[in-house]
């Protein structure tokens, strides 16, 4: 490895920044960097253009040698060696392969949203809060090659590491963007979206709507579900038939049924 740098104390002061942005949303806004764990992560947002500041490597943990050759792909005041114990300490994973970095988190704002073709589909997640959920929410817009994924009033920060962890590095292959319920619905009207609300009230089976022209797939939070205002401005409210005890699912289920229901109905389109 060609880096000229080695930390063994978890006292030195880039050591702590990392301890810093992996625990304090605060930190990661105000210096808006981010720390991510995992080979496959990094390489995700690096072919995302995602900036990479820092690199943090344990070669009693890295051993696989194409892990190596990418590494030497970065300039060599980018790769700082760890010791086992100071990589732990900056660790978010109990199982990890030896990386961790420091990266340059982008701007998510809504005006910035481009579409490259004329029938996107998207998915809306109104005011989620747990990482998990919109982790794996990322993780299904990736499967479905989805055109966006819109937080309407969020409550968690993006580059939360249980948000990184759960996506898989998903956070960084989606056109992911967050704006207020109000500005979204605004973007979306003016686009000619449908917007089809997944709710229980004033709803129909989601296999009998369709889903083929420009569309947003709206999911709220399994406790609440979504706002007024979103019921409010829905070309129709839509749902998945139950057919045991509960009326719910899990939001990322919930979501990946509506979404590979409109995917399938565009493949029988085209």
């Amino acid at each position: 490895m060609h880096s000229t740098k080695h930390i063994s104390s978890a006292q030195n002061p880039l050591i702590k920044k990392a301890l810093l942005l992996k625990e304090k949303s605060r930190e990661r806004k105000k210096t808006g960097l981010f720390l991510l764990e995992g080979m496959r992560e990094l390489q995700i947002a690096n072919r995302a253009q995602y900036e990479i500041a820092t690199i943090f490597y344990c070669e009693n943990i890295l051993v696989d040698a194409q892990n190596n050759t990418f590494l030497q792909s970065f300039s060599a005041d980018k790769l700082i060696s760890v010791s086992k114990d100071v990589y732990k300490k900056i660790a978010h994973r109990d199982t990890t392969e030896g990386i961790i970095a420091i990266a340059k988190s982008k701007d998510h704002n809504l005006s910035l949203l481009k579409f490259e073709g004329s029938n996107p589909l998207v998915l809306i997640a109104e005011a989620p809060e747990k990482p998990g959920n919109i982790g794996a929410l990322l993780r299904t817009a990736d499967a479905a090659n989805l055109d966006a994924v819109l937080i309407a009033n969020p409550k968690t920060d993006l580059y939360n590491p249980n948000i990184i962890r759960s996506s898989v590095g998903c956070i960084f292959s989606r056109n992911v963007r967050m704006g207020s319920t109000e500005e979204i619905i605004g973007f979306l009207k003016k686009g000619g979206f449908q917007i089809y609300c997944a709710s229980l009230s004033a709803s129909k089976d989601y296999t009998t709507v369709e889903f083929k022209g420009p569309t947003a797939i709206v999911v709220g939070t399994e406790n609440s579900g979504l706002s007024d205002e979103w019921l409010q401005n829905s070309t129709q409210n839509i749902i998945i038939p139950m057919e045991g005890e509960i009326d719910s699912m899990n939001v990322s289920v919930s979501a990946a049924i509506l979404i590979f229901e409109a995917k399938r109905q565009r493949k029988l389109n085209t």
